[in-house]
């Protein structure tokens, strides 16, 4: 393994600040600097450290659903200091990061984790499992729309970009404005805004409610909880994956990792907000046009 992976799957830091740290001369491997770009480690042999850090390799893999509300951005940082997605989770939590991103005026699903071969599969452009979006569409629009038909098959984006051919049902018409569901296997940046706009159509709403076989509802905004190993392995065969050792386990209950469990207060503060969701749930449903329709 890479020294930056290395870095960067116990937590420690990002694989870019991986690199800056090994160029400034402040990463060890079994006591010797190491600035090489690219050496490679062997997990729970070679002893790595950071200044006089011990960084050792303890990773429990952790995979979290938010629903990330409008005015926050779905990154780990920002230089401009606005709210970001990290800010949802406790401090306790080890180091996460989200599988794709929704733009500052989307609301939604994101998936957070510390599994890298999990978020290459999700991420991938030629990666089959879907993101299920919920829009909000200004004007009156039916079925069969022309505009409609052209983003089934594909348009092409402000900037070349052809997209690929999307799942689109009208969902619901108020006196002005059309719900569609969009179904989508890639993920460009603001993808759904744009294709609208290639089309003559206005985005007035936008939430993503489900990724693959994990669904948002019923997490208000704010709210956050782990998957389950059932849905963390269903992720899994979505994206073709083999199932990691880890996850094979028999265990029916929330992935929380250990870390987490054993700090003072852990599962008794477990996200309320996500607890109290789960009453009603039903009733949101059919009440917030933000849920997701099996078909």
């Amino acid at each position: 393994m890479r020294l930056q992976k290395y870095l960067s799957a116990t937590g420690h830091c990002s694989r870019r600040k991986a690199e800056a740290l090994m160029a400034d001369g402040r990463v060890f491997v079994n006591n010797v600097m190491v600035t090489e770009m690219g050496t490679k480690v062997r997990p729970g042999v070679d002893k790595v450290r950071v200044d006089e850090t011990e960084v050792p390799w303890s990773v429990e893999l952790i995979y979290i659903v938010a629903h990330k509300p409008v005015g926050m951005i779905s990154t780990l940082s920002d230089p401009e200091g606005r709210p970001i997605i990290r800010d949802l989770l406790p401090a306790k939590i080890p180091r996460v990061w989200p599988v794709g991103r929704l733009d500052w005026d989307s609301e939604g699903l994101v998936l957070l984790t510390n599994d890298g071969t999990l978020t290459h599969a999700l991420t991938h452009p030629g990666g089959e499992v879907d993101k299920i979006y919920n829009v909000k569409l200004k004007g009156l629009i039916e079925h069969k729309d022309p505009a409609l038909e052209r983003l089934r098959s594909g348009v092409t984006l402000d900037d070349g970009f052809h997209t690929s051919s999307a799942q689109v049902t009208v969902e619901s018409t108020t006196d002005r404005h059309t719900w569609v569901q969009i179904i989508l296997h890639e993920g460009h940046n603001r993808q759904i805004r744009r294709m609208a706009q290639a089309v003559g159509y206005d985005v007035m709403k936008l939430r993503r409610v489900a990724i693959g076989p994990v669904e948002l509802d019923p997490l208000p905004p704010r709210a956050w909880r782990f998957l389950t190993r059932a849905e963390a392995i269903a992720l899994y065969k979505a994206s073709g994956l083999a199932i990691p050792r880890r996850l094979s386990r028999r265990s029916s209950g929330p992935l929380e990792p250990q870390s987490f469990h054993n700090s003072k207060g852990g599962s008794s503060t477990r996200n309320k907000a996500a607890r109290n969701a789960k009453k009603g749930g039903q009733n949101r449903r059919n009440q917030n046009r933000g849920g997701r329709k099996r078909r």
